[in-house]
């Protein structure tokens, strides 16, 4: 395989093996629509090269799963009608859009369905460090409160309300965020985990509550829309978090999920290239090849920006890789790696500070101003 090789998932095909990873944005509005920048910004990634997009963390309920002010959702009938001209925008260039369903669970940084900063999470471990000022937040997390069964119930019915409205606003599948430290992840977590009933303790317990997000997902949507996962063993307040199992949990995480009904599976971490437990053994990638069903694709993240990282993953088996910085800095990054361009370096500075909303040259074609 290459990086160019043509390649399907589900019905959909891919004139490439390079996507675009979810980067979370604040640039929505203050009740959650997307707007016209916003798919000019999608638009650009899809005209450049990417075989497939997929978005921003979307929150799916109007309680506890928001993680940033001006967040877009999938809350509503108004919030789906406006993905509608973002997920055109990007059929218009020939390529498939997946919707990130996300809900922040600890580490929400700002939340108006809430009164004060209120948090939920599988137990009341608050997580460390603080708030990014790049997505509106400051100060310390608060100690979230511990979800009881009913309550999560409710949001494992959010999540699937989430998935039918990305049906109705155009999009080819979503993506559930089960990484980086957020609710599912913490689930996951034996650190933020603490729990004694069956959502708690051995990694079968842990991986329960996720699965039956999957599982509902997959169960109310046509079969040939992608139901995909997002894992990660690290939070994005700790690059250094494990599962304490190691690749023993690994093995029940990306079996469970598979099973499921995970169409694929998107693993990310800070380095995709380097062991995922101690010193030897696989990446976690291959950690997600070996355990989960042949059928489910793997898609690898990860400080993959430089073309050789990409072949290098693509070469030890993943099917597919994402991009996220150096996708910010190239958006036609496909494209000019294909011509054998140089790539522009990435600098926070244009595009992630002071704040995380979109700049006016991420949303604006060569040559023309964002008013034209």
């Amino acid at each position: 395989m290459t990086l160019f090789d043509e390649t399907t998932l589900n019905e959909l095909s891919f004139d490439n093996r390079i996507g675009l990873a979810p980067m979370t944005r604040v640039s929505a509005t203050d009740d959650g629509r997307a707007t016209a920048e916003m798919a000019q910004y999608y638009q650009r990634f899809a005209e450049g090269g990417f075989s497939f997009l997929i978005t921003e963390g979307t929150y799916p309920d109007d309680a506890y799963s928001q993680g940033y002010l001006n967040q877009p959702g999938l809350v509503t009938d108004t919030q789906a009608a406006a993905w509608k001209q973002v997920t055109e925008a990007v059929h218009d260039a020939g390529v498939p859009i997946f919707a990130q369903l996300m809900h922040a669970g600890a580490q929400s940084q700002g939340n108006p369905h809430v009164d004060g900063d209120q948090t939920i999470a599988p137990s009341a471990v608050q997580p460390e460090g603080e708030k990014a000022e790049a997505y509106g937040g400051s100060g310390e997390f608060p100690t979230p409160k511990a979800a009881t069964v009913d309550e999560l119930a409710g949001i494992r019915d959010s999540f699937v309300n989430s998935a039918q409205n990305a049906i109705d606003a155009g999009f080819d599948g979503i993506e559930i965020h089960g990484a980086n430290g957020y609710l599912l992840h913490e689930f996951l977590s034996a650190e933020f985990n603490q729990r004694d009933d069956e959502y708690g303790g051995k990694p079968a317990n842990r991986v329960r509550y996720p699965r039956e997000v999957v599982a509902a997902i997959d169960e109310a949507t046509p079969a040939d829309f992608v139901v995909g996962i997002r894992v990660s063993q690290s939070t994005a307040l700790d690059e250094t978090h494990r599962w304490p199992e190691g690749e023993d949990a690994a093995a029940v995480f990306f079996d469970e999920l598979s099973a499921a009904g995970a169409d694929y599976i998107h693993v990310t971490e800070p380095d995709a290239t380097t062991p995922a437990f101690g010193d030897d053994g696989p990446t976690l990638a291959e950690a997600a090849a070996k355990y989960a069903d042949d059928e489910t694709v793997i898609i690898d993240n990860g400080g993959l920006g430089t073309p050789d990282a990409a072949r290098e993953k693509v070469d030890a088996g993943a099917d597919l890789v994402t991009l996220a910085t150096s996708a910010l800095a190239n958006p036609d990054w496909p494209d000019k790696v294909e011509a054998g361009e140089e790539l522009t370096t990435f600098d926070p500075a244009e595009f992630l500070a002071p704040s995380a909303a979109l700049s006016e040259h991420e949303v604006q074609k060569e040559g023309t101003s964002a008013d034209d």
